[in-house]
């Protein structure tokens, strides 16, 4: 069996949390269509998947946006706190340069092997917009080249109802320091 393929029970299941969720929140996705997103869905075996391993998270996705270019789907983690995937430093480069107490992987890897993005400051200011985020933890995010190369990576979170984005060494991880996954489909 695929690796990366739901049973038709867990797809089921999927499926109805994430149309559960969806309509629990509609001020996340205003004049969308469920059942234009679930017929997508059911035509990506793969993006399921990754879903149900953003939820598996606690990552709690939710459609958050369409793109009519691209005629994608945007689905963002929008638990309120940072997924549990955390304890984890930026990427395989630092987690490499660890020298004693490596976490357990890295972000940019774990998000590979759920075939999901990490969100951009851009992307995680736009999930803000919608409610009010990691008021107690906080999330990576995609982080520039010029600022990786120099060791460094970057977070935000949300604090005295404002959005910070902060740095912080890539080889750095704290246990309420996780990421948020962005998902086309």
């Amino acid at each position: 069996m695929n690796k990366k393929k739901l049973t038709a029970d867990q797809s089921t299941e999927i499926l109805k949390v994430l149309k559960a969720r969806f309509e629990k929140n509609m001020n996340r996705h205003k004049g969308l269509d469920w059942e234009k997103i679930q017929s997508k869905l059911e035509k990506s075996p793969e993006k399921l998947w990754s879903l149900n391993q953003m939820e598996e998270t606690e990552g709690e996705p939710d459609v958050i946006f369409y793109d009519k270019k691209t005629d994608e789907y945007i689905f963002f983690d929008c638990s309120p706190e940072s997924p549990k995937r955390r304890s984890l430093c930026y990427d395989y480069q630092a987690w490499e340069s660890r020298k004693a107490n490596k976490p357990e992987n890295n972000v940019i890897d774990k998000a590979s092997e759920m075939g999901i993005e990490l969100l951009s400051e851009e992307q995680y200011r736009q999930l803000q917009e919608l409610g009010k985020f990691d008021l107690k933890t906080s999330s990576w995010i995609k982080t520039s080249e010029n600022i990786r190369d120099l060791g460094g990576a970057i977070f935000c979170d949300r604090r005295y109802d404002t959005v910070f984005t902060y740095h912080n060494g890539a080889d750095s991880y704290y246990a309420a320091r996780g990421f948020r996954g962005c998902l086309k489909v």
